[in-house]
């Protein structure tokens, strides 16, 4: 096999506010199906996520706050959780934060070697942006 690319696919439980949601993260809506729609994607640089309303996987925000700060609450939310990997976690991190979105864990320098902040769409999907670092 030959892998060229993949494209998850999040269970959500509104198009509309997912779709804004991604918005205010700086991602663009890039399509929709159906009337009114259920089917959609959203896109940043060349990367793209499809939505899907209320199937195609799982979904539920946890009651946890944070993510990889308290013993178990990473396993709180039921969503799915990706990498995305940026050039600068710590601008990213100011987006967020500017955004007023749900930040579960800091930019923070781990021991694999990789700066990463978390955060959480509406319905409990985790996004780990990150980027590598060099040993110190």
């Amino acid at each position: 096999m030959n892998a060229k690319n993949v494209t998850p696919i999040l269970n959500v439980s509104d198009m509309v506010a997912s779709f804004a949601w991604f918005e205010r993260w700086g991602w663009r809506k890039m399509w929709d199906w159906g009337m009114p729609p259920t089917f959609g994607a959203v896109g940043s640089g060349e990367v793209e996520i499809f939505l899907c309303q209320g199937a195609q996987g799982g979904r539920g925000k946890g009651t946890n706050t944070t993510t990889f700060q308290k013993d178990g609450d990473e396993a709180g939310d039921k969503g799915a959780w990706m990498s995305v990997w940026v050039d600068d976690v710590d601008e990213v991190h100011r987006q967020c934060v500017a955004a007023r979105l749900d930040v579960t864990f800091p930019p923070t320098d781990m021991p694999w070697n990789v700066r990463e902040m978390h955060v959480r769409h509406p319905d409990g999907h985790v996004f780990r942006v990150s980027k590598g670092i060099g040993k110190g």
